[in-house]
């Protein structure tokens, strides 16, 4: 990784082209005729004249715009390493030798083509300097016959030779007249990179390559690889060769990483945005099985290809215990080791023993729970995160939240869809009254209205229950109501959410306590007889009150525990510490014949204030103590002064 290159890479047009093809083809020899690079890296390669690796070369067209070239291996050994460079393609060469045809690794890689649904194809049929006219026209017919239903069925066909450059320039101009018609992918958003390639370079350590699936990446971005954790940081980036600062989604990339060696990281790791994908040791996925593969039994061991990783698995069928050639179906696969996937990534399965690519399809939920089989709300489920709108998919999501509030990112990652379609998909279920949304300090958390008018039927019963139980209180404690409703939200949330059911009077919150809207501790006229005449010895007592552990009741309910709390809370009687009980209106006489004498002499001691008070020290003292609490006096040594 030079840095004495020049610095580019301007956002614009990128995108990659694959070769496909059966083992000695020529497809190395086409990249080369085309590029005048050789991808064969390995020693091995030049000496048996096949591809092992996967090979890789920049590539100019005739416009200016510059795209890479994937060359993989062709030899059925080295599928897994041809899987590992399909991913991410947006063209494929399809290259079949004149002088050998369809061959069995031709069909193979047309699957895996199939499967991982490349989106465009062109035929190109190599070497035709060997066989004459006739020939070529036979091979031509047997090539589109073998190709229907692929992305090649109707696709143009180029006789090529990469020994005397016949066909290559007619081949270029095509593929040129394609990408100005091929779509930009999106730039926006995070950076997900498979890596398929890691070596170190003498003075600069780690450097890894790959495809940019999506996002960008710059110079000194934090990055995260997976599945393993470990983090990074973006020392340089080169995109076919050229030091550059900034790479985008379509583009082959090397990436110099600082703090990690390269014993760390293998092919098959991803690099993100620290945090925003999750490994697992399960997916669920939309599983189809090739036509001509073998049944495929529940709970079969296999091999995932998905990205540039290979993982053992085991796929589990939720509806049948048996998937027929071409069938297709909802499955979890469980892997035997952590899986980094995203919605809507496709993969490859291929047998355990022996190895044949079996069958694939698409990713529905990468960090699902386990399910249990033969569940029809398991399979409705996933019907809708395979094709639901934005608006199904976060109903859905805030419906498997649990407890959860999910703020916009969190709601985006859960939903699996964009940012940038969330916002409108929002905006409908809150005018259509379906979802919820509680502010925090400017933050904003949803909610669906389903689970909200949930809680408030479940809290309500619990309320009605309490009520009936402890008449006398003002309502039940809100910790209460927090750990058995709303484990885990934190203090500011969820006491927004009550604001949110006391301003739709559901509920009040009164002090620390919850309870019914318009509620209010309910006493019978035998009850409030005897209330009454308890309040009016405390009255009268003044500040030589009765001990609370005298009071005898007799009415029901009336557990003097219950009953003193009773009083606090309804502010008649005031319970200072060591159980000393007063009169509130006895409190606030005292309160100010105590302020009215600081007033006049400046300080007061505790036998002052006794005679003052006509008590005695027992009362006085928690009395006093109360008043420095409330900031009326403070203490200074043995007396005691205005606050203020």
């Amino acid at each position: 990784m030079d840095p004495s290159k020049g610095m580019s890479g301007k956002m614009g047009k990128h995108f990659i082209i694959g070769t496909a093809g059966h083992v000695d083809h020529g497809k190395t020899m086409l990249v080369k005729a085309m590029t005048g690079k050789d991808t064969d890296r390995l020693k091995e390669e030049k000496e048996r004249g096949i591809s092992i690796e996967l090979g890789f070369a920049p590539i100019r067209l005739p416009s200016g715009i510059q795209a890479g070239i994937v060359d993989v291996p062709g030899h059925e050994r080295f599928i897994k390493n041809m899987l590992a460079g399909v991913g991410g393609m947006d063209l494929v060469l399809l290259v079949i030798a004149a002088d050998e045809g369809v061959m069995p690794q031709t069909t193979e890689h047309l699957d895996i083509i199939k499967l991982l649904q490349v989106p465009q194809g062109i035929i190109v049929i190599s070497k035709i300097d060997l066989v004459d006219a006739d020939w070529l026209d036979l091979v031509e017919e047997e090539i589109k016959e073998a190709v229907k239903g692929t992305v090649f069925d109707g696709a143009p066909v180029f006789r090529v030779s990469s020994t005397t450059g016949e066909g290559i320039r007619e081949l270029l101009d095509y593929i040129d007249q394609m990408a100005a018609k091929m779509k930009v992918r999106p730039s926006t958003g995070w950076p997900r990179l498979a890596i398929d390639r890691v070596f170190t370079i003498a003075g600069f350590g780690t450097v890894v390559t790959g495809t940019l699936i999506e996002g960008k990446v710059k110079v000194g971005d934090p990055l995260e690889i997976l599945p393993k954790g470990l983090g990074t940081r973006v020392r340089n980036i080169q995109v076919h060769g050229e030091k550059v600062n900034e790479a985008y989604a379509g583009q082959r990339v090397a990436l110099n990483l600082a703090n990690v060696e390269v014993e760390e990281v293998r092919r098959g790791d991803v690099l993100t945005w620290p945090g925003r994908l999750k490994p697992s040791h399960r997916i669920d996925v939309k599983l189809q099985l090739l036509e001509n593969a073998r049944q495929l039994s529940h709970r079969a061991r296999v091999r995932v290809h998905i990205g540039t990783s290979e993982i053992l698995a085991r796929i589990i069928l939720l509806d049948r215990d048996e998937l027929n050639p071409g069938e297709v179906a909802y499955a979890q696969v469980e892997c035997e080791e952590p899986i980094v996937a995203a919605k809507g990534d496709r993969f490859v399965i291929r047998s355990y023993s022996p190895m044949h690519t079996i069958g694939g399809g698409t990713v529905i939920d990468a960090n699902p729970a386990k399910h249990k089989r033969f569940r029809p709300d398991v399979i409705e489920a996933l019907a809708t995160k395979e094709k639901g709108t934005p608006e199904e998919l976060v109903i859905q999501a805030l419906g498997t939240a649990g407890a959860e509030l999910l703020a916009h990112e969190a709601l985006a990652k859960a939903a699996g869809i964009p940012e940038t379609e969330l916002t409108p998909a929002l905006e409908s279920l809150k005018k259509a009254g379906k979802i919820r949304v509680i502010s925090v300090e400017g933050k904003q958390f949803y909610i669906s209205d389903d689970k909200f008018q949930q809680w408030a039927r479940d809290i309500t019963g619990v309320l009605e229950e309490y009520h009936r139980k402890f008449p006398l209180r003002p309502g039940m404690p809100k910790e209460e109501i927090r750990s058995r409703f709303f484990p885990g939200i934190n203090n500011k949330l969820y006491n927004a959410i009550l604001q949110v059911f006391e301003e739709e009077q559901k509920f009040t919150l009164t002090g620390d306590s919850l309870a019914l809207f318009g509620y209010v501790p309910r006493v019978d006229p035998e009850q409030a007889k005897e209330l009454a005449a308890v309040a009016e010895q405390f009255l009268q007592g003044e500040f030589q009150p009765p001990a609370w552990k005298d009071m005898v009741f007799t009415g029901k309910d009336m557990d003097p525990e219950e009953v003193l709390n009773y009083f606090v809370n309804q502010n008649i009687l005031v319970k200072l510490e060591d159980n000393v009980i007063l009169h509130r209106d006895v409190f606030e006489k005292g309160k100010q014949k105590i302020i009215d004498y600081l007033k006049e002499k400046g300080e007061i001691t505790l036998a002052e204030a006794r005679d003052l008070l006509n008590s005695s020290r027992k009362y006085i003292l928690p009395f006093l103590n109360r008043l420095d609490k409330e900031k009326v006096t403070r203490r200074v040594e043995d007396k005691r002064i205005l606050y203020k």
